[in-house]
């Protein structure tokens, strides 16, 4: 498995092996070996989100220590 370049690489990459793996044609060995690489695209998918958090938090607390919250979204009605 050639690693992805970006989160959005890796989601796609996951999508189209969950559609094979739910294709009939699809044998059981390639399920197997298709499962084995969604494991690992779903751990640096995982990790890439990890990373983007602690960064965030990292944000917020800079804006904290300048003495400003950060801002929320505002909600919006349906």
């Amino acid at each position: 498995m050639k690693a992805p370049k970006t989160f959005e690489e890796g989601m796609t990459r996951l999508e189209e092996i969950l559609a094979r793996m739910q294709s009939e044609e699809t044998s059981l060995a390639d399920s197997v070996k298709l499962y084995a690489e969604a494991a690992k695209l779903v751990e640096y998918c995982r990790t890439a989100l990890d990373k983007a958090a602690l960064q965030m938090d990292e944000i917020d607390l800079q804006l904290s220590a300048a003495g400003r919250e950060p801002e929320q979204p505002e909600e919006t009605e349906a």
